[in-house]
C-alpha cells in the first residue's frame, strides 16, 4: 500500500536512522524464500525446486533440530501446572521422569506464574542458578546481582547499547564479518560504529594490532570510542579465540578504557580448540596482576537460542555486568524495567540449560543422548558441507570451527559481476539470488555481514537436515560458473 497525502507516516518523514539500518539475514532474499514457500502450499507453482531450505538464519528448530526432551517436557507443566495432579499418568503414560515433575515444582515454587510479570532483572532463584553455572563453568564466583535475564541475547545487546552511546560520536568496535544486530543497532542509535577486520587467512583470528590501528583512525576522526565487541565464537566466521587472544584484547581494553561486550551465544558449538570465556580469563589477569584490571568492564551475553538447545522462539537470555559502576548498574536496571521483564518462560528455559540433569539423575540418560546426536549431527553436516565447497570451483572456505555457519570466499567471474550490476546487485547478492531462484536454498550474501572491499562471501548454516541440498549448490554452483565464464 502506498504512501498518500491522507496519511500522516510516509516513507520520507519516519524516523531516518531505522530506515538506514539494514539487517540482511532477514533482507530481500529472506522474504522472497517465504514467498517461495507460501507458493510451494499449492498445485502448480512452477518452481524448479519441491522446498525451501532457510540456510540464511541460525533457527536450529526451523531446521527439524528436535526439542530436548527433559526441557520440554518441564515446560508443559509451567504452562499448565494442573497436569502435576497427575503424577501417576505423568509417570506411567507420558514417559515424564521424577526429576521433570520436581523441577517444574521447584520453578514454580519461585516463579509463580509463568504468565505473571518477575523482578525486571530476572527470577532472582533463576539468577542464582546462573550464577553458579557461571562459577563453575569459570572457576570464579559470580554474582547473582550482577545478571539480568533477557529476551535472548539479542535484546541484552539492545540495553548495553542504548546505556553505553551517549551520542553520534560514540564508537563501538565491531568485528568485521560481524552479526549485522551490531551495525543495525548503533545506526538506529545514530551512534559510529568502528569496524575492525577479522584476519581470514589466520581462519578468521581477532588481531589487536588491527584493532588499534581501526580504534586510532576512528578517534582521529574525533569519535569517542567506548567499547569493543567480541564475538566468541564468531558468527558468521565460527572462530574461537584463544587465551593469549582474549587477553591481548583485555589488556588493550585496560589501556584504552573500553567496555568489552562479549557475545559468547555460541560457546557450546565448537568444533576446534575450546571455548574460553572472557570473564575467566579477566579474573585470572585480575589474580595474576591484583589491582591492575580491576576498571574492565565487561558485558558477556548468553542465549538458549544457539547450541543443542536451540529454543530461538522461546527468547531467553542472559548477561552478566563485571565491574561496572554501581550507578550505571542501576540505570541499567531502569532500561530493562521499562521492558517490565523478559518473557518469564524463556527464564526458567535458562534455568534448564544451565542447570540440565545431572548424571545419575532420572532423565540424564536421554538428555545426553540427544545432546550428543545434536552436537554430532551438526559437526556432520558442516564436514559435509566443508568438503561440498572444496571441490567448488573459484569457492575456498576454512575449515569449520563452530558455530553454525561456513562463510566461504566466492570468486566469480567478470561477467557475473556485469550481470550483478544491471539489477543493481553486488555480486554476492546477485549469487544469492540466483541460488535462491534456482534451488530454493536461501543464504546470505557476504556483503550483508561485512567483507574487506574486492572479496566476496556467502554466510550459510549447517543446520538442515541431510544432505542432498549440499549437492544442489554443487550442481548449482556449476552451471552458475559455466554460464558467466
Amino acid at each position: 500500500m502506498s504512501s498518500t497525502p491522507s496519511r500522516r507516516l510516509n516513507i520520507h518523514n519516519i524516523n531516518p536512522h531505522v530506515k538506514k539500518a539494514k539487517y540482511a539475514v532477514r533482507g530481500e532474499l529472506a522474504v522472497k524464500s517465504e514467498e517461495f514457500r507460501a507458493a510451494l502450499l499449492g498445485e502448480n507453482s512452477g518452481l524448479p525446486f519441491t522446498q525451501v531450505v532457510s540456510a540464511n538464519i541460525g533457527n536450529p528448530q526451523q531446521l527439524d533440530q528436535k526439542p530436548i526432551t527433559f526441557f520440554r517436557q518441564v515446560l508443559s507443566l509451567l504452562e499448565n501446572p494442573e497436569l502435576i495432579e497427575h503424577e501417576d499418568v505423568l509417570l506411567n503414560q507420558l514417559g515424564y521422569k521424577p526429576d521433570v515433575i520436581e523441577r517444574a515444582k521447584w520453578l514454580l515454587k519461585h516463579v509463580g506464574s509463568v504468565g505473571a510479570y518477575s523482578a525486571s532483572n530476572g527470577v532472582p532463584a533463576i539468577r542464582q542458578k546462573i550464577a553458579e553455572f557461571l562459577e563453575k563453568r569459570d572457576g570464579f564466583p559470580a554474582n547473582q546481582a550482577d545478571i539480568y535475564l533477557s529476551a535472548g541475547a539479542s535484546s541484552g545487546v539492545n540495553t548495553l547499547l542504548h546505556v553505553i552511546c551517549q551520542n553520534d560520536k560514540s564508537g563501538i568496535l565491531v568485528p568485521i564479518p560481524q552479526y549485522p544486530l551490531y551495525t543495525a543497532s548503533l545506526s538506529v542509535l545514530n551512534a559510529t560504529c568502528v569496524p575492525y577486520y577479522l584476519d581470514e587467512s589466520k581462519n578468521w583470528g581477532t588481531d589487536v594490532d588491527t584493532i588499534k590501528e581501526s580504534y586510532e583512525s576512528a578517534k582521529a576522526a574525533g569519535i569517542d570510542v567506548r567499547a569493543i565487541v567480541i564475538i566468541n565464537p564468531g558468527n558468521p566466521t565460527g572462530a574461537s579465540l584463544s587465551e593469549e587472544d582474549i587477553r591481548n584484547v583485555i589488556e588493550f581494553a585496560s589501556q584504552e578504557k573500553l567496555v568489552i561486550m562479549a557475545d559468547e551465544v555460541y560457546q557450546t558449538n565448537v568444533f576446534i580448540g575450546e571455548f574460553i570465556s572472557f570473564k575467566r580469563v579477566l579474573r585470572q589477569l585480575q589474580k595474576e596482576f591484583p589491582g591492575k584490571y580491576d576498571g574492565v568492564e565487561l558485558a558477556s551475553l548468553h542465549s538458549v537460542s544457539k547450541g543443542m538447545v536451540g529454543e530461538c522462539g522461546h527468547r531467553g537470555g542472559f548477561f552478566e555486568l563485571v565491574n561496572f559502576d554501581e550507578h550505571v548498574q542501576a540505570e541499567i536496571y531502569k532500561f530493562v524495567s521499562i521492558m517490565l521483564c523478559a518473557p518469564v518462560i524463556g527464564q526458567c528455559l535458562v534455568e534448564l540449560m544451565v542447570n540440565p540433569p545431572k548424571p545419575g539423575e532420572p532423565s540424564h540418560e536421554l538428555y545426553h543422548k540427544e545432546y550428543t546426536a545434536i552436537y554430532d549431527g551438526l559437526k556432520e553436516r558442516a564436514n559435509a558441507l566443508h568438503k561440498a565447497f572444496e571441490q567448488m570451483e573459484g569457492v575456498e572456505c576454512g575449515a569449520p570451527q563452530g558455530s553454525m555457519y561456513l562463510f566461504p570466499t566466492i570468486n566469480l567471474p567478470d561477467k557475473a559481476a556485469e550481470a550483478a550490476k544491471k539489477e543493481g546487485r553486488t555480486p554476492d547478492e546477485f549469487y544469492c539470488m540466483q541460488l535462491l531462484e534456482a534451488t530454493g536454498i536461501c543464504v546470505v550474501p557476504g556483503s550483508g555481514f561485512g567483507q574487506k572491499p574486492g572479496s566476496l562471501h556467502f554466510r550459510t548454516t549447517f543446520l538442515a537436515p541431510g544432505t542432498e541440498w549440499v549437492g544442489s549448490i554443487v550442481k548449482f554452483h556449476k552451471e552458475f560458473m559455466d554460464k558467466f565464464r
